[in-house]
């Protein structure tokens, strides 16, 4: 077992400066929901509207039992994430990767991006909780694991949730990073060996990048902890590898970077991901 007690203090005070205590308990609904989001993200219509929403779930696209279940699907986990989050429309980065039917470990990594930048307590736990432990081998991380980091967390933002609802977010932090591939195990979870497709990480760079954060910045860009990426040097040995296949161009020279991408658009760098996995 983890003893994540011992990093609490100093974990929680930067997930305060980060997020300002804007947690909610939307993963009570669900973690990754992956298959769901790609059913949708490839049947959102570009020009359709907010009216999609109802229409999907008349057509019952989802396959669920009820419509409540399939209105939740889309209030606590399409829309918050895809739509609304941060980046705004992120559908259409992923969008792009699907329309050219790349394989699940290329388009499971940006999945995860755009779900942990919007679900703010998946990406705390991660980069400033599992970060700490992404060299342990063997240690099993239990729900009771997270649910005493996840305690702390309200504390310092003055709010209590009940016991019920404690455990079951912690499950569902669990169950995503399962499904998105950061942790592994039926039962026991255990972090994964670390492992991002080259193709994944040439792609969320360039859509970071299209944030306005550049050069040094984007080498050092906190979102690449979400991978368990514990230096810049490692992710500037990504670049690199990246810039050796034709993914983008890298030059470092100290703390001055140029980075360049051979794409003005998301529908242009996937046809370049697509040409480099074809």
């Amino acid at each position: 077992m983890i003893n994540v007690a011992t990093n609490i203090r100093t974990t929680n005070s930067m997930a305060k400066v980060e997020h300002g205590c804007n947690y909610n308990s939307r993963l009570l609904k669900g973690g990754a929901l992956l298959e769901d989001m790609r059913l949708l993200v490839r049947n959102w219509k570009k020009e359709g509207g907010k009216g999609q929403v109802d229409t999907m779930v008349s057509e019952n696209l989802l396959g669920k039992h009820t419509r409540t279940r399939a209105l939740d699907t889309f209030r606590s986990a399409f829309l918050p994430r895809f739509m609304n989050g941060s980046p705004p429309e992120a559908w259409r980065i992923v969008r792009e990767l699907e329309d050219h039917s790349l394989p699940l470990e290329i388009v499971r990594p940006v999945y995860y991006w755009i779900t942990a930048r919007s679900e703010a307590l998946l990406y705390d736990f991660v980069c400033k909780e599992l970060l700490h432990y992404s060299h342990s081998q063997g240690q099993d991380i239990t729900t009771e694991d997270v649910a005493i980091w996840l305690r702390s967390q309200l504390a310092l933002c003055g709010k209590v949730w009940s016991e019920t609802v404690t455990t079951r977010i912690a499950r569902g932090i669990l169950a995503a990073l399962r499904d998105f591939g950061i942790l592994e195990g039926a039962v026991k979870k255990r972090i994964a060996p670390v492992y991002i497709p080259i193709e994944s990480f040439a792609y969320i760079a360039f859509a970071i990048d299209r944030e306005g954060v550049t050069g040094f910045n984007l080498v050092n860009q906190p979102d690449w902890s979400l991978f368990l990426l514990s230096s810049p040097t490692t992710v500037e040995h990504l670049f690199l590898e990246a810039d050796r296949n034709g993914l983008l161009r890298f030059q470092a020279a100290g703390k001055i970077v140029r980075i360049e991408f051979p794409a003005q658009s998301f529908e242009e760098m996937a046809d370049v991901i697509a040409a480099r996995t074809y």
